[in-house]
């Protein structure tokens, strides 16, 4: 399917904005999307990730900036004008056309006549070429979703957008279709703008991910360096888990900047912290610590931050063990243990240490506090477990 001869341009936003009376949902974002990239916008619901493919779409008229694809300037043409197609989460497939039909619909709408070979080179690009007369009712959700994207693709649009396609699926079937979805962006080199809340399918498919919070994009970059050093604790919170420990900076030690915490001191490398200011919060991923048994403590690295605690829940999840460890400022820290040997596993009430590499570590800017990011229905449960634990102790 991919065409060596086919001109595709950068999709470019400019001061975007769409406001709703006094909410700006999208604000004043500028943006370039790379010709031939998989990008996603990944954000929660009301972040602006989806107001922002809808004007892009021409389904919702900017309040103020620019859309353009190269040098065309798409910002007030009408949705059918532009060279941009979406496949929603719906799908929206024509139940009483079989899916030949359904995906030469476009073809046909255009007055093109001889679509057969065009037709069957789509379905053969999404592996549906088997299934050309049958109807939608009598595929799979994974199925429906690749003739989906065949019928957005047939056009050769300059850019595709994807508007939570996987989200009807379940699991098992989410991660298959994430595979076969970056393989046919790759295959055909169009421009792929993919709107999700879901952090894996993001990071799994995404060349670039830009993480969206309140009409803004707080942080931008490939999959892995986002999830590695966050800038943020938006970002931190919000793609994967994260410790974060309150503390204020103390100095420096040579190339690190030293945290006080709770009476401990936290080295985090100068070029991995992203803050001014004397407040900060020192940062780890769970599955960068590595949890001992305290007799094994001399087998911590001099220069490895630590901390003792006591194992409070451990949960067994196939792939890894994941501990939560109450320190001694009572925050209860996560731990993600590959299951390496079997049966070698803390238990809870055992008294443990953690120690992590500084270049593992981040700082971030202490002035909003940890949970920013974190899903309130989370914060609510944690509320909820501390208040029984509370009611136990009294009791």
């Amino acid at each position: 399917m991919s065409d060596e001869t086919r001109q595709v341009d950068d999709l470019r936003m400019t001061s975007l904005t769409k406001k709703f009376g006094d909410h700006a949902a999208v604000d004043d974002l500028t943006l370039t999307i790379p010709a031939g990239s998989f990008f996603a916008l990944l954000g929660a619901s009301g972040c602006g990730k989806t107001t922002t493919l809808r004007m892009v779409a021409g389904l919702e008229d900017p309040t103020s900036g620019s859309i353009f694809i190269g040098e065309r300037d798409i910002t007030h043409l009408r949705a059918f004008e532009r060279p941009v197609n979406t496949v929603f989460q719906s799908y929206a497939l024509f139940p009483h056309l079989d899916i030949f039909e359904n995906v030469a619909f476009g073809l046909r709408r255009r007055g093109v006549k001889d679509v057969k070979a065009t037709v069957e080179s789509m379905l053969e690009l999404v592996e549906l070429s088997p299934m050309a007369r049958r109807k939608p009712t009598q595929l799979s959700g994974g199925q429906q979703q690749r003739v989906a994207v065949a019928r957005a693709l047939i056009n050769r649009p300059d850019v595709l957008l994807l508007d939570e396609p996987l989200g009807a699926l379940d699991l098992k079937l989410r991660r298959q279709m994430q595979i076969e979805l970056k393989r046919i962006q790759v295959e055909v080199g169009t421009t792929f703008v993919h709107v999700t809340h879901d952090q894996e399918e993001a990071m799994t498919m995404a060349d670039t991910v830009a993480v969206m919070n309140s009409g803004r994009i707080e942080q931008m970059g490939h999959p892995a360096d986002i999830y590695e050093l966050p800038r943020t604790v938006f970002v931190a919170n919000f793609l994967g888990q994260a410790n974060l420990i309150v503390g204020t900076r103390a100095g420096n030690a040579g190339a690190d900047v030293v945290v006080s915490s709770f009476g401990q001191s936290f080295a985090v490398p100068s070029e991995r912290v992203f803050a001014a200011g004397s407040d900060l919060i020192v940062g780890v991923r769970p599955e960068k610590i590595t949890i001992l048994d305290l007799v094994d403590a001399g087998r911590v690295p001099e220069h490895h931050n630590r901390i003792t605690g006591r194992v409070t829940d451990v949960s067994y999840t196939g792939v890894s063990t994941q501990y939560l460890v109450k320190a001694p400022w009572e925050q209860e820290l996560i731990v993600f243990e590959q299951n390496v040997v079997v049966g070698d596993r803390s238990e809870v009430g055992d008294e443990v240490v953690l120690h992590w590499s500084p270049k593992h570590t981040f700082g971030l800017d202490g002035s909003s506090g940890t949970t920013v990011g974190v899903d309130p229905e989370v914060l609510e449960l944690e509320a909820v477990n501390q208040s029984l634990v509370a009611d136990d102790a009294e009791a």
